[in-house]
């Protein structure tokens, strides 16, 4: 009779299970695929203060101008691997050669234009680092040091992301502007925009404190 008793508890433990999932809301453009769930349940909008992953996550945003973020997202791997992990001493360095390798790989989005601002990025990156400047600590002031809990309908821009772009501009930052920079901001956690019934709403805001 225990094993019975056991194989029940099992089953509905399963149950209970599926049915607390089935309860869980999320913000509803992460609802359509299990990898855009993933990614939001597990990263989108928690605060992120490391200047090289501030860094890697905005030159893949830029790679997503003209497409949705789902496309970077499965390639995001691929990026990795072909940016030497996006580390901006590495990128800095690459040239030509390294610019019709890239061209050359199915695996990422294959864009001239985007792959030479990645490259310039990380030169600028280095190159406020070696003024005194980290890129995290200069972005996140703008935003006044800790993550901005939006209420309501979630824009495409605000007046902060048009700040934030034109800084990232006069520095000479491409495919940064104020839509893609306040998508940034978003996945990044210096914007929480979880929607209110959304079950990582609460939990992004504890990160926050």
């Amino acid at each position: 009779m225990t094993p019975m008793r056991e194989n029940y508890d099992t089953d509905e433990a399963d149950e209970m299970s599926a049915a607390r999932k089935a309860e869980i809301h999320r913000c509803s453009w992460a609802e359509s695929d299990a990898q855009m769930r993933a990614y939001h349940d597990e990263e989108w909008g928690v605060p992120e203060y490391d200047s090289r992953a501030l860094w890697e996550l905005l030159m893949l945003e830029g790679f997503q101008a003209g497409l949705a973020w789902i496309v970077v997202l499965r390639k995001r791997e691929a990026f990795q691997a072909a940016f030497k992990q996006f580390d901006p001493a590495k990128v800095a360095r690459f040239g030509e050669t390294d610019i019709a390798r890239l061209l050359d790989d199915p695996r990422i989005i294959r864009s001239r234009a985007k792959i030479q601002a990645t490259i310039d990025g990380a030169r600028i990156f280095l190159a406020m680092r070696g003024a005194g400047e980290e890129f995290g600590s200069v972005f996140w002031k703008m935003v006044g040091g800790k993550p901005i809990q939006n209420q309501g309908p979630v824009p495409a821009q605000t007046e902060l992301s048009v700040e934030i772009s034109k800084e990232l501009k006069r520095r000479g930052f491409k495919f940064v502007g104020p839509v893609i920079v306040y998508a940034w901001m978003q996945a990044a956690g210096m914007v929480n925009d979880h929607a209110e019934n959304c079950f990582r709403r609460k939990a992004v805001t504890k990160l926050a404190k």
